[in-house]
């Protein structure tokens, strides 16, 4: 039986803001197999890790009077988006703001540690993979994603070659290395196909379109829940894609109704049941928020698996 990796999604992110460095530790601890940042340039262009270029939710950078003149609203990828965008900011102005929780409604829990971690950059994080890997002896991977990179790409912030460049200096650059590179953008994938090996990651989010395409650039597809039905997970197999499925969480707010327990969306349900749902259609990794519980479910149903 394959093993199933599980992929700690932006961290620990159930238990710490996302994107931090402190969530990404609390991950490995937990026994993820990759960390998962998601990746955007500033304006001097250096790789740092925020859900969006738009850090108005994701920091307290609204707060901060000498930068309420860069609020302001663009059109990226066909979204009109309000805020505050990395490009418009140095790696110095970056570090001079503190990460917050981005669902404070939903994780009451993490709103505790707003303010105490930086943003950190791509190296910082490969940095601290490279650490706890040393200290733990460990073998964690590494799970960039390339956010909006033609958006950066008109900004003349292109992504493709800086990532693999930090990834190569980092001992990430020949195939079998722990790391797998995503990205909704196939133009983003088609261009490192040409640069890289390394395995390539098409995410999927609506339907999962022509397999047989997206095998001749890509390893693997990343789909939504909805796409991970039995039938889905055996077409992506026979064009020769693994298959992550996103995203795994705790709260209510993100189960089935009958996995729910109370009437609280932030409290917590039955999340191992969910996952066992999706173990069972025969999935290669999943991406959870929630690390510790992906990891004593996925190797709870690899032993009973075994004992059968």
């Amino acid at each position: 039986m394959h093993r199933v990796i599980v992929i700690g999604h932006r961290g620990a992110s159930g238990e710490r803001p996302e994107h931090t460095l402190e969530s990404y530790r609390l991950a490995i601890e937990e026994g993820a197999d990759f960390v998962e940042p998601d990746l955007v340039m500033t304006k001097d262009g250096v790789l740092i890790a925020r859900h969006e270029p738009e850090i108005g939710g994701t920091t307290n950078v609204a707060e901060l009077p000498q930068f309420a003149s860069r609020r302001r609203s663009q059109l990226i990828d066909g979204e009109q988006m309000d805020g505050w965008f990395t490009e418009d900011f140095t790696l110095a102005e970056i570090k001079s703001l503190r990460a917050r929780e981005r669902l404070p409604q939903i994780r009451p829990a993490n709103v505790a540690y707003d303010d105490q971690f930086e943003v950190p950059t791509f190296e910082e994080i490969l940095q601290l993979v490279a650490k706890e890997n040393r200290d733990r002896r460990g073998t964690v991977g590494i799970y960039p994603e390339t956010k909006h990179p033609e958006h950066f790409r008109q900004l003349a912030l292109p992504q493709e070659g800086l990532v693999l460049q930090m990834l190569a200096r980092h001992g990430y650059a020949e195939p079998g290395s722990r790391v797998f590179i995503q990205s909704f953008d196939p133009a983003n994938l088609r261009m490192m196909r040409a640069m890289t090996r390394l395995p390539l990651v098409q995410l999927l989010e609506h339907e999962l379109g022509d397999l047989n395409v997206i095998a001749e650039y890509a390893d693997a597809i990343g789909i939504s829940k909805p796409l991970a039905t039995a039938e889905g997970v055996r077409a992506a197999r026979a064009a020769g894609l693994a298959v992550h499925v996103w995203t795994f969480r705790a709260e209510n707010k993100f189960l089935p109704a009958e996995l729910r327990i109370g009437p609280s969306m932030s409290a917590h349900g039955k999340l191992e049941e969910e996952i066992d749902r999706y173990l069972a259609r025969g999935i290669d990794g999943f991406f959870t928020d929630h690390p510790a519980i992906g990891v004593h479910t996925r190797d709870a149903w690899a032993q009973k698996n075994i004992d059968m």
